[in-house]
């Protein structure tokens, strides 16, 4: 079932992401923090938190290689396609839905939906050119 998902790929795309992240946050670091109405002290997260954080990009990258494997061709226009379908149907809506019952800002949806769409983009794009 997980024959053809290309563990380097996998790999590359958890660790690249997850600096695309920390690079997309330090960019809007202090409009993140206004828009989720949290203070520079809350910001700092544990060891433990940036491992978790690490492992689900880790999880995240070996399904999302699982999805685009399984449609078909792995290639990295299948990559982007796939990126941006699962970010439009599945994160969007979700960080929508969340964000709208918990009375946050929209500015805060598009600085964490943005992340998101990187984070598919560049595990997309390196699944893609990595296992063709």
């Amino acid at each position: 079932m997980f024959d053809g998902i290309n563990l380097v790929a996998v790999a590359a795309a958890a660790i690249t992401s997850f600096i695309f992240g920390a690079i997309w946050y330090g960019l809007l670091g202090k409009a993140w923090m206004k828009a989720a109405g949290i203070g520079k002290e809350q910001t700092r997260p544990a060891s433990a938190t940036l491992g978790t954080s690490f492992f689900c990009q880790v999880i995240m990258a070996f399904v999302f290689a699982g999805i685009i494997f399984h449609s078909g061709e792995t290639s990295i226009r299948n990559g982007i396609i796939s990126a941006l379908l699962v970010w439009v149907g599945i994160v969007m809506t979700t960080q929508i839905v969340n964000h709208r019952f918990q009375g946050k800002p929209w500015t805060l949806t598009l600085i964490d939906g943005g992340h998101w769409l990187g984070v598919f983009l560049v595990q997309g794009i390196l699944i893609g050119w990595l296992s063709y």
